[in-house]
Formats: structure tokens, sequence, C-alpha cells
């Protein structure tokens, strides 16, 4: 019988991006977005209706992650880009973001 796999800890961080003055409609500023991130190597990312949640094995990554969105939404002519970035860097449990989910899924299951 052959050991389990070690887990390894990862970084989990939401993540949006705006680009300001662009008018309403964003949808292919959001396209760029998520093309450049889907180019990072290391980085695996659910992007949902309001930001994107990604995760990688370290800090870095995920900032090379925002570093990439930024130039793309910058090489598309945006002149000015907000974006908000949350990380949790739990250190002491390996988790992935779907174990999140799925303990969240359980504990709404259990709700009377």
């Amino acid at each position: 019988m052959q050991p389990k796999a070690r887990r390894r800890i990862v970084v989990i961080a939401e993540f949006s991006i705006h680009p300001i003055g662009a008018g309403t409609s964003v949808g292919r500023y959001v396209k760029a977005a998520v093309r450049a991130l889907s180019k990072v190597r290391g980085l695996t990312f659910d992007v949902t209706p309001m930001s994107s949640v990604l995760e990688a094995e370290d800090i870095g990554t995920i900032l090379q992650a925002v570093e990439a969105s930024h130039r793309a939404l910058r090489s598309m002519g945006a002149k000015r880009i907000s974006s908000s970035l949350r990380i949790d860097e739990r250190l002491d449990k390996a988790r992935k973001m779907s174990d999140k989910t799925r303990g969240l899924k359980r504990l709404t299951r259990a709700m009377p």
C-alpha cells in the first residue's frame, strides 16, 4: 500500500479588477483579465459574478496574476484601473478552495 500523497498548503485570494471610465459594459476587459490569469503557471482560479478566487502554492504567484491582469487592461488602453485583493494564507493546515466550499455546503445542509 502506498502512502497518501501529502496535500500542499496553498494561498487562496479573492481578486477583482475594474477599469475606471470604461463605461458600464466591461465584459471585454474581464475577458482580457481572465485570459491573463489563465497564462499564469501554478495558478488555479474560479471566476464568479463579482470577483475571481485565485489559488496558488505561494503569494508570489498570486501577485504575478494580479500584475498580469493589470498589464492586460493597460494594453487595452485603460487609463485608470482599480483592483481589490484579499489573501488567505493559512499555514497550519493543508486545504484548497474546494475544501472550503465543501465544508460550507456540509454546514448548510445541517441547518434546520
